[in-house]
């Protein structure tokens, strides 16, 4: 998750995945608990922050949807889960100030990988117009640095305002309701991965 500078009048240029005109609005979420029905669970990964991580072949991910409603090739990037999150731990990794940073890998690691993610979905312009994004984000106990879950995800920029785009926003509401007890985590996770743009807009 990042707070990604949103433009209602830009367009990504310089890759070839089209793009729609999009603009970040905030989210108000009910606060009873979401069932997600007939969805599988995520799987997990324990993949190092300190290792350059293999990427899918070039040219196999396709991603599905446009702009800032894009969602990853679910081939290529299904979601996975980090082990150390559980309902147990919650309080101790997700729900902790600070946790998050410690986790997340260097962009030493990271840049490497974005270069290689970015050829396996055939994007081919600067690598500043995307976000090595973790499709679980970290926040909501996704995999650190696995493969399955880090995707070019597009960024969006603007001359004099900052905003957070609709899945941030979705990760922050999922991560608030998680944390207070009104959501269970796996719901969280699943609601991420079958499929976030619904979810956003059925409780945004």
């Amino acid at each position: 998750m990042r707070h990604a500078r949103v433009s209602g009048a830009l367009r990504r240029v310089g890759v070839r995945r089209p793009r729609l005109l999009a603009v970040a609005v905030p989210v108000a979420f009910a606060l009873s608990s979401v069932a997600v029905v007939g969805a599988t669970a995520p799987g997990f990964s324990s993949a190092s922050a300190h290792k350059v991580q293999p990427q899918p072949r070039p040219g196999t991910c396709h991603a599905r949807g446009t702009g800032l409603d894009e969602r990853p090739d679910p081939r290529c990037t299904p979601g996975l889960r980090n082990p150390a999150v559980t309902p147990r731990t919650i309080f101790s990794t997700i729900c902790k100030s600070g946790w998050t940073s410690k986790v997340r890998p260097p962009e030493s690691i990271t840049a490497k990988e974005k270069r290689a993610s970015m050829a396996a979905y055939g994007d081919t312009g600067s690598s500043s117009t995307l976000e090595y994004d973790h499709f679980i984000p970290l926040e909501l106990g996704g995999a650190v640095n696995a493969a399955g879950n880090l995707w070019p995800e597009p960024d969006y920029a603007h001359p004099s305002a900052f905003y957070l785009n609709p899945k941030d926003h979705l990760e922050d509401a999922l991560k608030h309701l998680v944390c207070s007890g009104r959501m269970p985590l796996a719901t969280a996770q699943k609601l991420i991965v079958t499929n976030w743009v619904i979810a956003y807009r059925r409780y945004g």
